[in-house]
């Protein structure tokens, strides 16, 4: 899986950050795959305690990795979110902004692993999840929470304007099934 960067919206805040790196793949079964690795100075971030995996509402709010994906000429798409504390969240969208909860197959595979300046967060996406197409448009983004409260908007992809990654500019890889 080739290893892609994501950049800080200009507006964000960086410190502690050295970088985020994301591998994308789909998997023979279907499934896609990622993986996070942010790494820096973990102790000025926020990193979310373990818990039982579970689903959560509010897990942008909080150090997150996220993936949103579409398929290809569609509007309609799907977020997930993935917490370094083993919860998951994940939404159906028909338009911009427009859905609300996805019920999926089953939940998401999360596996995250912290060191004192590495945080790496695996996580697989049953292929029953992700949107029926020929190809696969996925914007991969970060969200930290740094220890003053403050937030920073990572994406492989930024939007002109405020931080926004259900823009389609965001969606910037592509996957073939």
């Amino acid at each position: 899986m080739p290893e892609r960067l994501l950049q800080a919206h200009p507006a964000s805040s960086r410190d502690g950050v050295a970088g985020i790196e994301v591998a994308a793949a789909i998997l023979p079964n279907g499934a896609l795959s990622l993986s996070y690795v942010l790494s820096g100075d973990l102790a000025v971030l926020r990193i979310p305690a373990s818990e039982p995996a579970a689903r959560a509402d509010g897990l942008w709010r909080h150090t997150c990795f996220e993936a949103f994906i579409r398929a290809e000429d569609s509007a309609a798409y799907r977020e997930f979110n993935f917490s370094p504390a083993g919860l998951w969240q994940a939404y159906a969208f028909t338009d911009y902004r427009a859905g609300g909860l996805l019920e999926p197959a089953a939940a998401p595979e999360i596996a995250c692993r912290i060191e004192p300046a590495r945080l790496t967060l695996h996580a697989t996406i049953p292929p029953e999840d992700l949107p029926p197409g020929a190809r696969l448009q996925v914007g991969l983004t970060a969200v930290v929470e740094h220890s003053d409260g403050s937030i920073g908007y990572w994406a492989l992809q930024h939007a002109a304007g405020q931080p926004d990654f259900h823009h389609p500019e965001t969606f910037a890889l592509e996957l073939i099934p």
